[in-house]
């Protein structure tokens, strides 16, 4: 089986952000199948490109059986939200092209966000004739909408449209969170499968404990509050940020960020004009470095905006934290919480609430043993329900069966 997969926001391994698809195709290549990948130069994450701006196209074999394609791309993806959109229609244009001259496909994989990429997909389904897989891993431009960075009535209504076309022409609809589904339905889903987010728990193994980032970065004696992850709008750090503020008389305690992303800037701004001494902040790291930066944490922090819509996430740095043995600090409510208070694996903060953050985490610095408990709960949860081993097992039978459907049209 030949797979195509159109993903702007794709991240390989030795980069950072979400590794879930280079994990499946990699799964799908041991399969005997073979992947194609078509993304972007450009990290979601960073804004930064990999290779020179104006090259059309370039290809690597990352592994046996897995092909990636990095076209062209207008690169200013964080200079505005303007000019996240020029990016969005830029690979969405490039993206066609060069999926035009990728042969002998059996199924197009469209994944959004950013759901522009989903008509590509499509397209590239009809004319090659085979089957249409969506997946969705965020409901945008729902999210969008209620975060306020999608305010044009125009291109509302032109991604409520989109939105509602891919739903019903999709031959099979991948979800990775159960809160989306019934989002979709209303839209006209119709065949939705869940393939939960998950993780790859050999990846989170460290070997020194996080020692020697601890040593790098001087917290050899500190409580490490750690965030891992996208620095954008959605992921309310100001938060964070407030919450390091009223904890930064308390001796030991340390919040580091670990990431990138368009309100960095303004965020390292805000701590030194308020002083906020008990925070540091790091570059991005490839997914292969997580492991020591994670072992080096006493807790991790996941918190998103306190929107009701965002309830029905299902974060991947929840599950890598888990992997990593290391408790949460979740400021999400909804699914995700189900799955952290099952596991017994962290404490709940109210999202969008300085001062229960705080809390939390002071009670992981008075408490570092029920903590480490709690992390250790969460290892063993996640290695029984959310490997990515059984989960990519999950998508490779997706894919079976809509070739035997197609087949038997």
């Amino acid at each position: 089986m030949h797979i195509l997969l159109i993903h702007q926001a794709f991240a390989s391994l030795d980069e950072p952000g979400g590794t879930r698809h280079i994990e499946i195709a990699r799964f799908l290549a041991e399969k005997g199948h073979r992947v194609t990948i078509i993304t972007s130069p450009v990290s979601y994450l960073t804004g930064k490109s990999k290779n020179n701006s104006h090259t059309w196209k370039t290809s690597e074999l990352v592994i046996p059986g897995v092909e990636i394609l990095r076209v062209y791309t207008y690169s200013a993806l964080h200079r505005s939200f303007f000019h996240r959109i020029l990016s969005f229609f830029s690979f969405m244009i490039s993206s066609f092209f060069v999926g035009l001259s990728v042969k002998n496909v059996d199924v197009v994989w469209g994944t959004s966000p950013p759901i522009f990429q989903g008509w590509t997909a499509w397209v590239l389904a009809r004319i090659k004739r085979v089957p249409f897989l969506l997946e969705i891993r965020d409901l945008w431009p729902a999210f969008a909408i209620a975060v306020g960075v999608l305010r044009q009535r125009l291109l509302i209504r032109l991604s409520l449209w989109l939105e509602k076309f891919l739903y019903h022409r999709a031959d099979v609809i991948v979800v990775n969170s159960p809160g989306f589904i019934g989002h979709i339905r209303q839209k006209g889903g119709r065949d939705i499968r869940l393939v939960e987010n998950g993780v790859d728990p050999s990846m989170f193994q460290s070997k020194n404990g996080g020692e020697d980032f601890r040593n790098r970065n001087n917290l050899q004696n500190e409580c490490v509050i750690l965030y891992a992850g996208a620095h954008g709008i959605s992921n309310d750090l100001t938060v964070v940020l407030a919450a390091a503020e009223q904890l930064k008389n308390e001796s030991g305690i340390r919040f580091v960020f670990v990431g990138d992303g368009k309100e960095k800037p303004n965020l390292v701004h805000q701590a030194a004009e308020k002083s906020i001494s008990n925070v540091l902040f790091l570059p991005p790291v490839p997914k292969t470095e997580m492991a020591e930066v994670m072992a080096a944490a006493d807790a991790c922090i996941a918190i998103l905006k306190p929107i009701d819509l965002y309830k029905t996430t299902y974060p991947n740095k929840v599950f890598d934290y888990m992997a990593a043995g290391k408790p949460v600090l979740l400021a999400i409510d909804g699914v995700i919480r189900e799955v952290v208070e099952n596991a017994k694996a962290g404490i709940f903060c109210n999202p969008g609430d300085a001062a229960s953050l705080a809390a939390g985490a002071l009670w992981v610095n008075q408490n570092r043993l029920k903590a480490q408990d709690m992390g250790k709960k969460g290892q063993s949860f996640v290695s029984e329900h959310f490997s990515r081993t059984i989960l990519a097992e999950k998508f490779h039978r997706i894919l079976d069966e809509l070739l035997v459907v197609k087949k038997t049209d």
